[in-house]
């Protein structure tokens, strides 16, 4: 299952998909946890300290042997060098896996430990100063999307995307990629106004919305998240001593979350299991196809040297019987 976090800058989205790694984690699944985030936080939220964050690999470093690998032997591709953050795979793709070495795990991914389990995180990498002017962070979200386009993941296996804060998961396709994305939202204005531009522009892509709540305070609070958000509303979590000790830097081991916030994981570990049966793997495929569309036509026929378009194969379709058959 893919499921992305967003929110507004400061909502509480980063500690939010933190907690809930840790709970698929705690519950035994594998996960691989992907920190998209421009502010690049996921891996201090899990446990490691600010040296061990830094040192991560970035992805968007190893853009090329992203591309190299997951381009195989696709004879619509001529090169990794005309791939680009939306392409499609097609027959002779390398599809990835959950569960499985790889040459981008290796390169990219790094063990986390945590105290029910351990996690695959992989990080986009930070924006630096050597990037002002010359390059945009969706360059770098670029490998997240291609990764993801290509990723088969099956029942009871979990990606979760960390994404970029406001509607800058807007900028690509990659916000259609996900089975579920849940909304952090604080009961503020400003709070809820990332909700109602993703609610509008996802409702034509058929993208599963549901909203979590964050530092509610009281009844009044609740009642302007369900005034504003409606049915969409799924959880809301209030002040958390165990979050609080997490932000120290001492957090108590996870069992000790308090347990109305761990009703609330399983809420959330309950909604993103159910959009399994949903899913509609012909649908996820056009929509790749459409984007990849329109990127080639904007800038990538022209950075590129070649009609994009012929990297769409018509004939593929993404899913867990392509998976089985490679």
């Amino acid at each position: 299952m893919k499921i992305a976090f967003v929110g507004k800058g400061g909502s509480g989205k980063t500690t939010l998909s933190s907690l809930f790694i840790r709970h698929l984690a705690a519950s035994g699944a594998p996960v691989v946890a992907v920190d998209a985030d421009i502010n690049q936080h996921l891996g201090v939220a899990l446990g490691l300290d600010e040296s061990e964050a830094t040192e991560l690999p970035a992805m968007g470093e190893r853009l090329a042997l992203i591309k190299n690998h997951l381009r195989g032997s696709n004879p619509r591709i001529a090169s990794a060098e005309t791939m680009i953050k939306t392409t499609p795979p097609g027959d002779g793709s390398r599809l990835v896996r959950i569960c499985e070495p790889n040459a981008i795990y290796d390169a990219c991914a790094r063990p986390v430990e945590l105290d029910g389990g351990a996690v695959r995180l992989m990080v986009t990498g930070h924006f630096t100063d050597a990037d002002l002017g010359v390059a945009c962070y969706h360059s770098k979200t670029g490998a997240v999307e291609l990764f993801l386009n290509h990723l088969v993941d099956g029942r009871d296996e979990y990606v979760v995307v960390d994404m970029t804060a406001g509607s800058d998961s807007f900028a690509s396709g990659m916000f259609t990629r996900f089975d579920m994305t849940f909304l952090v939202a604080e009961p503020t204005r400003r709070g809820v106004s990332v909700y109602r531009q993703y609610k509008e522009y996802a409702a034509d892509y058929g993208v599963a919305l549901k909203v979590v709540g964050n530092k509610v305070h009281g009844q009044d609070d609740l009642d302007f998240l369900r005034a504003e958000v409606g049915d969409d509303l799924l959880v809301a979590l209030g002040h958390s001593d165990w979050v609080r000790a997490l932000e120290k830097g001492r957090p108590p081991r996870f069992e000790q979350l308090e347990e109305a916030n761990r009703r609330s994981l399983r809420l959330l570990h309950e909604a993103a299991d159910a959009t399994y049966e949903l899913r509609d793997w012909e649908r996820y495929t056009r929509q790749m196809a459409h984007f990849h569309l329109k990127n080639a036509f904007s800038w990538g026929n022209e950075r590129t040297g070649v009609d994009l378009a012929a990297q769409i194969d018509p004939e593929f379709v993404l899913g867990e019987e392509v998976a089985a058959a490679v």
